[in-house]
């Protein structure tokens, strides 16, 4: 897997997961709908400590910097 996202795409993506996770935990949010944020966050965070989008991938879209 070749990263293929920038620090700014990655920084963005922990942002949005941790203001969804406080949401969710102080009951903003709940119900199906939260569970779902709620991993999507997941998906978020991982993504971001991997540097690679799965959905970037197919096509050929990067926010990396050329090297």
């Amino acid at each position: 897997m070749k990263a293929n996202m920038g620090s700014a795409d990655r920084i963005l993506r922990v942002i949005i997961a941790a203001i969804i996770a406080v949401l969710y935990f102080t009951g903003t949010i709940s119900g199906t709908l939260g569970i779902v944020l709620l991993v999507l966050a997941a998906v978020f965070v991982l993504t971001s400590l991997m540097s690679f989008c799965p959905l970037y991938a197919p096509f050929g879209f990067s926010t990396c910097k050329k090297q």
